[in-house]
């Protein structure tokens, strides 16, 4: 008698492709969603490189303008406080064109005298000097769309040459 049920059984696969068409389906259905889930992610990911570049080139504009214009190093006329600072975006007659809004600061080292080493400025060093600035520029990601925005903060030494007051 069990024999006759399990022949009878093996004859008779009626279900099977709707079992197997299920299987699949569900298959199917998950190898779906992880690619979802994995091309949101690299979405995600891209859109946040993408800020912190945007960021990073707004920071080295707001550096590469202030270094462009001489006048921003004139010590005596535009650096106040201790240590000697000047902020070029704060300055209402600002001679630098900043499109990015980078917040710019220069400070002014008057104890450091002498030109950097590797300057190429050592053959008479008693003919010039050089004035020692460091330039920090802080810029952000310039769209919008991301309530948490990129930051990104640039320091550059600056020296300018300068002759040394005749005796």
């Amino acid at each position: 008698m069990m024999e006759r049920r399990f022949k009878l059984l093996k004859k008779d696969q009626s279900g099977a492709a709707l079992v197997i068409a299920l299987i699949l389906m569900i298959v199917l259905t998950l190898i779906g969603l992880a690619s979802t889930f994995s091309s949101t992610y690299e979405i995600k990911l891209s859109g946040n490189k993408r800020g912190s570049t945007d960021a990073f080139y707004a920071a080295d504009s707001g550096a590469q303008m202030t270094m462009a214009n001489i006048k921003n190093f004139d010590v005596p006329a535009r650096y106040t406080g201790s240590p000697p600072k000047y902020e070029p975006s704060k300055d209402q007659n600002n001679p630098n064109p900043n499109p990015t809004n980078a917040q710019i600061v220069i400070e002014h080292f008057p104890d450091e005298h002498g030109c950097p080493r590797g300057f190429g400025m050592s053959a008479d060093p008693g003919k010039i000097d050089c004035l020692n600035f460091m330039i920090e520029s802080k810029g952000e990601d310039q769209i919008e769309l991301n309530p948490m925005r990129s930051k990104c903060t640039i320091q550059e030494k600056v020296a300018r040459v300068v002759p040394t007051p005749s005796d």
